[in-house]
């Protein structure tokens, strides 16, 4: 059951184990069996795959199987990822579109709440322009397979705020496809918490992402996202305020945590969901009483 109504969901990384963001092989080295009992027994409502685990799991034992044991265990919400290099011609974005076929066929399978997709790490576009018929062509055949599409920007990448993701969204005017706020995002960007207000609405926010971080970057933009992330309410980031500032444009959950750095892969995959689970939800009851 939710704690005081409030569901948590652990997205792929927070239960994933002794594995981090562009590693050689993403797949998780926890045992599916395990991974879904340790996330229902320590309060969550949901959980993500990586496309990487997806490959193996499909190959190991199909979706449809994957989805019996995620609801036999109790839980409710499923998120599969990440897709890049929609926007590509050529050569990576035959790859992509193969991704792509990938990742329906699990959402549909796993009745997944969105897929999430990314931009390119490197400088900001200047223009959304270019992104517009590419991501609207997505959101086109994510549609004919009953399929959400689920935006995040990254400071790091070429959709680089939630208002730029939230112009792009508004640009393609589809609706199934959104955005995706994580915390880290927003306030590693500078994002002020005014301008979320001004750039989202309730129909276009699809996921929302909890995590902490020190108050400066340590590393590259990207050490310190993969490796550095604090459990909520031990950093800097003023979360209580985002979340009542997504409360107030009318998200009630759930909530997902993305907790990835070198101190969480490192503890047992079932402390880490507990140690994840409870400092969030600490925190989303502080700004929601």
């Amino acid at each position: 059951m939710p704690d005081n109504g409030i569901e948590l969901f652990a997205t792929c990384w927070t239960s994933a184990g002794d594995v981090a963001p562009l590693m050689a092989s993403e797949v998780s080295p926890v045992p599916v069996d395990d991974r879904i009992a340790a996330v229902a027994s320590t309060g969550w409502a949901g959980m993500g795959f990586v496309q990487d685990d997806l490959k193996l799991l499909r190959e190991q034992i199909g979706f449809d199987a994957l989805r019996t044991k995620i609801a036999d265990a109790g839980l409710k919400y499923t998120e599969v990822e990440i897709l890049g290099d929609w926007w590509e011609t050529g050569p990576r974005r035959e790859a992509s579109d193969a991704m792509r076929e990938l990742l329906f066929d699990a959402a549909v399978a796993l009745d997944a709440a969105h897929i999430k997709i990314g931009t390119a790490f490197g400088d900001s576009l200047d223009s959304i322009d270019p992104l517009v018929a590419p991501l609207r062509d997505l959101a086109d055949a994510a549609a004919d397979r009953g399929v959400r599409v689920a935006i995040e920007a990254m400071p790091f990448s070429m959709v680089s705020t939630i208002p730029m993701a939230a112009d792009l969204v508004h640009a393609v005017d589809r609706p199934n496809c959104g955005v995706l706020v994580d915390s880290w995002h927003v306030f590693r960007a500078g994002t002020p918490l005014a301008d979320l207000r001004e750039s989202l609405s309730r129909e276009i926010i699809f996921g929302v992402e909890l995590d902490d971080a020190a108050a400066e970057v340590s590393g590259t933009m990207f050490e310190d996202t993969r490796d550095r992330r604090l459990p909520c309410g031990e950093g800097a980031f003023d979360l209580v305020g985002l979340i009542q500032t997504l409360h107030g444009l009318g998200w009630t959950g759930p909530w997902g945590v993305e907790l990835i750095s070198n101190e969480h892969r490192a503890k047992d995959v079932v402390t880490a969901l507990r140690d994840a689970h409870d400092s969030a939800l600490a925190v989303i009851s502080e700004a929601l009483s």
